[in-house]
Formats: C-alpha cells, sequence, structure tokens
C-alpha cells in the first residue's frame, strides 16, 4: 500500500492550513492596521485594511499617555526571572520523574495534569493571604514567585516528554566508559535536552509576559505594574477604549514574544535535529 497522498487529499491538507493560519494571523494583521490609522478612520464605517493615511500619531499618543518603557521593563524583569527560575527547577525534577519509575512518579505526573486544571479564582484568596504574610504584595519578587509556581507543573510535563526521549541506553554506555553520574548528565543528556530546555524556557516566559489577573491583584504601585495591566488604562472609565494608542501599545506589547520565538525557533530546530544525530 503507498503511503503517498494522493493529489486532491494534499490539497486539500494545504487549504485547511491556510485557512488555519489566516484565522491565527487575522487579529494580529487587525491590531497592525488599527494601530497605523488616523483617528477619522478608526471611527469610519467602512473600515479598511491598509490605512489610506499611515501615521506614528497613535505610537507618540501611547507613550504619552502611559508610561510603557517603565511596564515593559517590569514585565520583562518578571518574565525573564519566572522562566529561568522555572527551567532550574523543573529540570532535574524533570530527569528524575522520567528516569524513576513506579506508582510515586506516576501519581506525581497525575497530579502536574490535575493542577492545571485549577482556575485562576480559586487559588487568588489564599495565594494572596499567603503573600501578605509574607510581606509580598506589591512586589516584582512575590509575582515572581507566583509565576514561577504556576509555570512549573506545565514546565515539569514538557521536560518529562523530551527526557524520556532521550535512550538512557546512552547513559548506561557513558557509564560503562567510567563516566560518573554528574559527568553523563553534563556531557550526554543535557546537550539532547538542550532544545527542550529552551522551549520550556520559551513557554514559561510567554505565559508570564501575557498574564493579567495575578498582575492586577497582586501589584498596586503604578512605578511597578507590568505591561499587560497598563494597557487596561487605555480603557476610558465608562470602557471607552481610546482604540488607536490602546492597539499601537498592544502592537508593541506582542513584539519581544515574537522576536524570542524568532530568534530560538532555529536554534530549537538545529538542537533537535543534533539530538537525533547523536542519538
Amino acid at each position: 500500500m503507498s503511503l503517498r497522498t494522493s493529489g486532491p487529499a494534499r490539497a486539500g491538507q494545504y487549504l485547511a492550513l491556510l485557512c488555519y493560519l489566516v484565522f491565527l494571523a487575522f487579529p494580529f494583521l487587525w491590531l497592525i492596521s488599527t494601530a497605523f490609522k488616523p483617528a477619522p478612520e478608526l471611527g469610519s464605517l467602512h473600515p479598511t485594511w491598509i490605512p489610506d493615511s499611515p501615521t506614528l500619531e497613535n505610537f507618540r499618543q501611547a507613550f504619552d499617555e502611559q508610561p510603557l518603557l517603565r511596564a515593559a521593563g517590569n514585565s520583562l524583569t518578571v518574565a525573564l526571572s519566572a522562566a529561568l527560575i522555572a527551567v532550574v527547577i523543573a529540570t532535574p525534577m524533570a530527569y528524575v520523574m522520567a528516569r524513576q519509575r513506579g506508582r510515586l512518579a506516576t501519581a506525581a505526573t497525575g497530579w502536574v495534569v490535575v493542577s492545571q486544571a485549577f482556575p485562576f479564582v480559586l487559588v487568588i484568596i489564599p495565594l494572596f493571604l499567603v503573600l501578605k504574610n509574607l510581606h509580598l504584595i506589591n512586589s516584582l519578587f512575590g509575582l515572581i514567585m507566583v509565576y514561577v509556581v504556576w509555570s512549573l507543573p506545565f514546565a515539569l510535563w514538557m521536560l518529562v516528554g523530551y527526557v524520556r526521549a532521550v535512550p538512557a541506553e546512552l547513559e548506561e554506555a557513558a557509564a560503562v566508559d567510567g563516566a560518573g553520574r554528574l559527568r553523563t548528565l553534563v556531557s550526554v543528556t543535557a546537550p539532547l535536552l538542550a532544545p527542550g530546555i529552551v522551549a520550556t524556557a520559551m513557554f514559561a516566559f510567554v505565559t508570564a509576559w501575557n498574564e493579567f489577573f495575578f498582575a492586577l491583584v497582586l501589584l498596586k504601585s503604578p512605578e511597578k505594574q507590568t505591561l499587560p495591566v497598563i494597557l487596561t488604562h487605555f480603557l476610558g472609565a465608562e470602557g471607552v477604549a481610546d482604540l488607536g494608542p490602546l492597539a499601537a501599545a498592544a502592537f508593541l506589547a506582542t513584539i519581544p514574544s515574537l522576536a524570542i520565538f524568532a530568534i530560538i525557533q532555529r536554534r530549537i530546530t538545529g538542537g533537535m535535529l543534533a539530538g537525533a544525530v547523536k542519538t
């Protein structure tokens, strides 16, 4: 039986993929279009994709009205710190869970999956009380710890899959050659886990960068607020949005995530191919 896909089936696959890409790209492209439209075009009854008179006025107003640079610095500090800490904690835990077979490892994996089902609203009150007792309310460090705890289960779950994909025979061969446990982990296992570690760090970073609810509740001082919280300031008292500056600020807020993904995408792919060759 031939495994090749027939012409009509392949065309259908490409058409479905194209429709999916258009579905994903539509909000972002409309956001870019709105960010460069002048005020008269924003209120037009017949909106267009390409602005008739592109302008940077929305970006100027966004920076004049809100402290976007300071908020972006807070978000970057929190997101990078949370991603780094989560990866450092999750990597050795994932290795132990993947290599140790038994009821305890199975129960731990199950709890990791179940913990993702808890909604934010369910944990915010006890979390607020705990952080209040630790004097971490209105603190970037407290917010970092929250993001680490919140992203750790899924990061751990991701890394367990990557560790299990590394053949245990490679570690056994290194042990036969006289390498100790630490040397084996550093020289054999860690390079093969690099794509998984990078992907996990990226997930933790994007999660912390985009998170809004915890930052809104835990940060009260304007100088400590993160970018998602600052974006809400473009809404008026009656919920009327300052659409142009809001679109410009939102567009700028998406750039770091896109830039990080563009930079590390090739490294992730290259690391996976290198791991396949080594195995």
